[in-house]
């Protein structure tokens, strides 16, 4: 890989994209507000629309690949030596970073990471906040929680919430009165986020392991929010939204009868964006419960949400409708 290329705030942005595109990173030496603003003029000339998703998609990646050439430098004790730079070593900490150079991109996901992480996400259904950590999905959008929070809740001594995240929704099922719940993750960040934020709400009955999928033994309920669109994950954002191959959803799917209790029941919460951008259809998703062994009970539905944009994303999300199934064998 060739050395980086030192710019400072006289480099104009369409030259800056120009390089970046080419393959030159570019090593920030100069004012970091300057840095900031660098970045955002050189987003404005690399539009991620398109009328079809695939290639919304491809050129969202294109985007973050020339906008991560534009790089600043982290030292031995994680700071920027550059005017007026703030100080991201607990944030470059908190995400496992380390000295050397970084996109500023990622730099400033870090941080913002960081500060979700410090003031938490306030969730009505808790009366309280989750604390997410960086590369753990944030539950800053309520409408699955809320399913998950009204829907008809059958005797449950013990539930499992498989790929818990932040822990949200195994927190939401132990406020609602289930005794034991069991939340899993195949990520050893989010298992370490889950925890700290079960033990934030004092809710000893929570148990969070480090599992694929479901844990040992059975549950009168397995509930599961996988990510909505299958499809290849390209960042660590991505890997919340798009679950390559259906992996996750055909997996909870198959595995879901043989985790129940006897009249226990699985609750899917999914959205139908993946069929609003044609990536699967509701024929496809009715035919994956039945192929599971599994019938619909029935299915509640949030209300549509409002986004703002034109993107083919955003204009499906405003058609999106995201609902909990209710499965049982």
């Amino acid at each position: 890989m060739e050395p980086p290329i030192e710019v400072g705030a006289d480099l104009r942005p369409d030259v800056a994209v120009r390089l970046a595109s080419q393959g030159v990173r570019l090593l920030w030496r100069d004012d970091f507000p300057a840095a900031r603003r660098l970045l955002a003029a050189m987003g404005k000339r690399l539009p991620a629309r398109s009328a079809d998703f695939y290639r919304y998609r491809q050129s969202r990646r294109n985007r973050a690949r020339v906008l991560g050439m534009l790089l600043v430098e982290l030292g031995p004790d994680l700071r920027i030596d550059l005017p007026r730079a703030p100080d991201v070593r607990d944030a470059v900490r908190a995400a496992g970073g380390a000295p050397g150079l970084v996109p500023l991109t990622e730099l400033l996901g870090m941080l913002s990471a960081h500060e979700w992480r410090v003031k938490g996400v306030p969730v009505p259904e808790l009366d309280a906040r989750i604390h997410p950590h960086y590369g753990v999905f944030s539950p800053t959008r309520q409408d699955y929680v809320s399913l998950v929070a009204r829907a008809p809740l059958p005797a449950v001594r013990t539930a499992f919430d498989v790929g818990t995240g932040t822990g949200v929704l195994a927190a939401v099922l132990a406020r609602r009165g289930v005794p034991e719940v069991v939340a899993t993750d195949i990520s050893p960040v989010a298992v370490a986020c889950a925890e700290e934020n079960v033990r934030r709400l004092g809710l000893p009955q929570v148990r969070v392991v480090e599992a694929d999928l479901f844990p040992a033994g059975r549950a009168d309920l397995v509930v599961c929010n996988p990510p909505w669109l299958p499809g290849a994950a390209h960042s660590p954002l991505d890997a919340a939204v798009f679950d390559p191959g259906s992996r996750m959803l055909t997996g909870f799917l198959g595995g879901a009868a043989a985790h129940l209790e006897p009249g226990g029941e699985a609750w899917l919460v999914l959205s139908d964006l993946a069929e609003l951008v044609g990536l699967r259809t509701r024929a496809e998703l009715l035919t994956r419960f039945a192929a599971a062994g599994l019938t619909v009970v029935d299915r509640l539905d949030a209300p549509r949400r409002r986004f703002p944009g034109g993107d083919p994303l955003a204009k499906a999300r405003s058609r999106e409708v995201v609902s909990l199934w209710r499965l049982r064998p």
